[in-house]
């Protein structure tokens, strides 16, 4: 069981001060789960829900201008049914895809800690038990890339060792999926630069062609 601080910190962690724009909306504000194609053969795994995002929605990546990221470029690469995501009930539909988050929680500041991901690691190892067909993960930034590793380990998955750094573009095939490094689709890598829609539609490519070869 986590100290006191922590326990403070995780039960704050859902439930942000409103924006003002959403000052009429009731925020979801409990753990969100991942979302998509049971039969995916492609698992991509982010940071946390968004305050304003997922947090607020209840579905991870919807809402926030990560997801609008994401989406659109899931939609350009025959992975999704439409480009937007804004609310649980807007038709989203993934294709061969499914999306998740390392913490599952909006996490204070925007910055999960490492006993947060360990805590909410177990969903994701269920995850990706119940996806059978998840031949590649994507590990949109080296927080999720980490957590992905250690997922792999808990299921039993040889790795090799010692870890490959995380990288945009990394690839480390196992003997359970391929996983993939990509830059997460935040507004501080987008603004900069960091991560252009080519390089998000690269990695995407790639994920499809190693899931469809496998």
């Amino acid at each position: 069981m986590p100290g006191l601080p922590a326990a403070r910190r995780l039960a704050r962690a859902g439930r942000p001060q409103k924006r003002a724009a959403f000052r009429d909306e009731e925020y979801w504000g409990r753990p969100v789960p991942g979302f998509g194609d049971p039969a995916a053969g492609i698992l991509l795994v982010g940071l946390a829900p968004a305050a304003h995002g997922g947090n607020r929605t209840g579905r991870v990546f919807t809402g926030d201008r990560s997801g609008d990221w994401l989406f659109a470029a899931l939609h350009r690469a025959g992975l999704a049914n439409q480009a937007e995501s804004v609310s649980v009930d807007d038709g989203l539909r993934l294709r061969g895809s499914y999306v998740a988050a390392a913490v599952r929680c909006a996490p204070p500041g925007n910055r999960p800690t490492p006993e947060e991901r360990d805590r909410c690691l177990p969903y994701l190892v269920r995850e990706l038990e119940l996806l059978e067909r998840v031949r590649v993960i994507v590990a949109l930034g080296g927080f999720a890339y980490h957590a992905v590793w250690l997922v792999l380990e808990q299921s039993g998955v040889e790795l090799p060792r010692p870890r490959p750094r995380f990288g945009h573009g990394v690839e480390v095939p196992t003997s359970r999926t391929t996983v993939l490094g990509c830059y997460h689709p935040s507004q501080q890598n987008t603004f900069t630069g960091r991560l252009t829609e080519e390089m998000l539609d690269a990695v995407l490519a790639r994920a499809r062609e190693l899931a469809d070869r496998a």
